[in-house]
């Protein structure tokens, strides 16, 4: 008779042939038995320990989801005969099904589906879990390639997990699929979801391989849980950087050159503003700044090794067929080039080169979205060329330069250290040094054990420090990056004579602050719902007057406040003054004046702010003088008048 310990630490034995689910709360919906998960049937043959495992836990919400995944299959079949479907995976806050339909499916379809989920679920029927041959698993599938082909490639990993030439099955009604589990113990367990999108997606992420209808959902432990969610997913929704970027004219993404974006003129005023912002920065911390070509013949990137590493992800352009060109996908192997353009001294180093040119990288169509993944981008990028015993002390400033670029735009992050990938370049010994000095400088600075480690994610030629930066919904994102490399430079050549004459090869830090500018730009415009700090935004003050005779002197205003250094517009439009308004919200203007009769004849303005509070009898000049400094100091906060 197997005795369990529960997790209260009270210990029970179990009869012969009783599911684990006999000893639990009513509440559990799975158990975890000596650390894996089970169903509540699951039937111990020997001494353990059980865990609970309730609904709104992390392991009880991959139950719910999963379980949910099976029943919209169940549903799908049901409403689409001849329906093919694949893999259902439980991700992170939700589920999703890929299918191949007779037919294409929209949104719209979507309130069916759910309908008839609703009937599944009110008759609340088991999940059954089998354990069958695999011929016979072949059988029951024989109308279902994709799930055939998962079966073949199944062998290794059922035979470690069943013991034997079996694989498991769930049947849930007359529905049943290849699955290991766990699931609830019956469909009355799934209340609270909700199917939210329906996307294009290769079989197994190939877009050589059929592309197949995936349907995504959300499910939860309770309904105001679920609420909740939905309550987030509408406010990201309407913070989506490519729906704000189109309706506050900051970018266009055609057709014509997918994933290139076009640079509108509000866009393009965020952008420079931040390169701006960027090289007063930089040039404070004695960075020089360089530009190199956009295309290099390959034998630079051979040199590199860029070529063997990163060539399919290349602009590649054959000239003949002695030369062939490539649009440059990093800047690297450039500021190696300009390090060698005359000898260098000791004296030198550190000697911080920056750039921000364009580059293009060739991502796979079906990857990209929006500003966040893209083939043409700025990158606010810079070389470093130190001495050995410099290393530490450079990278502190380059953590105090994190520091100072983030808190600014109210943003916080944390680095993961990424070591050596499969496909390094250099000796072991290396990079076992680079890598120490980077857990030394991570340990000092953060805190032993306070920082991420990817194992075997540093760039091929050095290990690296990743910036992951955290949103407004706190949604990570990887941003800046800090490598230490001791490899390119030694390829390339690169040497400085020391204080004693001889020869040495300087070390190489590769960072990056912002990463990639459009990405950035993306988050910004979600992470503020594009209402930008005043130092960012496209126009900072916007002048209505209340008719047309008023266009003139509003014109005299917003030259005064350009001369002042801010960015003003008038709108000179036919509507009346509250549509006017009203458009002033929609454009996120941070400040806006109305323009009359009285305003012009009192001297004084009433000033208007992005949250709708009016503070009136202000004197231009006083109010011009606030708003310049605002944004000199480039503050998070706006000002507040008469506060």
């Amino acid at each position: 008779m197997p005795r369990m310990k529960l997790t209260d630490g009270t210990q029970t034995e179990l009869p012969e042939g009783e599911p684990v689910g006999s000893v639990l709360p009513p509440e559990a919906i799975a158990a975890c038995v000596d650390g894996e998960l089970r169903d509540l049937s699951f039937v111990p043959t020997s001494e353990g320990t059980v865990e609970v495992v309730l609904a709104p836990e992390e392991d009880g919400l991959h139950v719910l989801r999963h379980s949910t995944a099976h029943v919209m299959a169940r549903a799908v079949c049901d409403l689409y005969p001849g329906a093919k479907y694949a893999i259902g995976p439980a991700i992170e806050a939700g589920f999703y099904y890929d299918f191949e339909l007779p037919k294409p499916l929209s949104t719209d379809d979507l309130p069916a589906i759910e309908a008839r989920m609703r009937e599944l679920i009110a008759a609340d029927e088991p999940f059954v879990r089998e354990e069958i041959s695999r011929s016979e698993a072949a059988g029951r599938l024989a109308d279902q390639p994709y799930k055939i082909e998962i079966l073949k490639g199944l062998e290794e990993a059922a035979a470690e997990v069943s013991g034997g030439d079996t694989v498991t099955f769930y049947r849930n009604g007359g529905w049943a699929d290849l699955c290991l589990g766990p699931h609830v113990p019956s469909a009355g367990a799934l209340r609270a979801f909700k199917l939210t999108s329906v996307a294009g997606a290769y079989w197994r992420g190939d877009e050589h391989l059929p592309q197949l209808t995936r349907i995504y959902g959300t499910a939860w432990a309770t309904q105001a849980d679920l609420d909740a969610h939905l309550a987030r997913l509408e406010e990201i929704e309407r913070r989506d950087h490519r729906k704000l970027g189109r309706e506050l004219e900051l970018f266009h993404l055609d057709p014509t050159a997918p994933g290139m974006p076009y640079w509108l003129p509000n866009g393009l005023r965020v952008m420079n503003a931040l390169l701006a912002f960027w090289r007063e920065e930089h040039e404070r911390r004695g960075y020089q700044e360089i530009s190199a070509p956009l295309v290099n013949d390959k034998t630079l990137w051979e040199t590199s090794g860029h070529w063997d590493h990163f060539k399919d992800d290349m602009f590649v352009i054959p000239e003949d067929e002695h030369t062939t060109y490539a649009l440059k996908p990093m800047n690297c192997p450039n500021a190696m080039v300009v390090f060698n353009v005359k000898p260098r001294s000791y004296r030198e180093l550190p000697l911080r080169l920056s750039d921000c040119d364009t580059l293009h990288r060739n991502e796979r169509s079906g990857t990209l979205h929006g500003l966040l993944r893209v083939r043409k981008f700025v990158q606010d990028d810079a070389h470093i060329f130190i001495t050995p015993d410099q290393i530490e002390d450079e990278f502190e400033r380059i953590f105090d330069l994190c520091d100072r670029f983030y808190e600014i735009f109210g943003l916080s992050y944390q680095p993961r250290l990424s070591t050596r990938p499969d496909d390094s370049i250099g000796d072991v010994e290396t990079w076992n040094e680079a890598e120490a000095i980077l857990r030394r400088i991570l340990d000092r600075r953060f805190g032993v054990d306070q920082y991420a480690v990817e194992e075997g994610g540093g760039a091929f030629y050095g290990p690296k420090i990743d910036i992951d930066m955290s949103d407004a919904f706190d949604r990570p994102w990887q941003m800046g990056t800090i490598q230490l490399d001791f490899q390119l430079p030694r390829r390339f050549g690169c040497t400085y004579t020391d204080a004693t004459g001889e020869r040495l090869t300087p070390v190489v830090v590769h960072r990056v602050i912002y990463g990639s500018l459009e990405r950035f730009i993306a988050i910004l415009i979600e992470h503020t719902a594009g209402a930008f700090p005043l130092w960012l935004s496209p126009e900072q003050i916007r002048f209505v007057p209340v008719a047309d005779r008023h266009i003139e002197n509003c014109e005299q205003l917003a030259a005064r406040a350009r001369e002042a250094g801010l960015r003003p517009f008038v709108d000179d439009s036919k509507e009346s003054v509250g549509k006017k308004i009203r458009a002033a919200q929609l454009a996120k203007a941070p400040y806006t004046l109305v323009v009359g009769d009285r305003d012009i004849e009192a001297g004084t303005f009433t000033v208007r702010d992005r949250e709708g509070t009016e503070v009136p009898g202000l004197a231009f000049e006083d109010v011009i003088a606030a708003l310049g400094e605002e944004a000199r100091t480039r503050a998070l906060e706006p000002t507040r008048f008469g506060g």
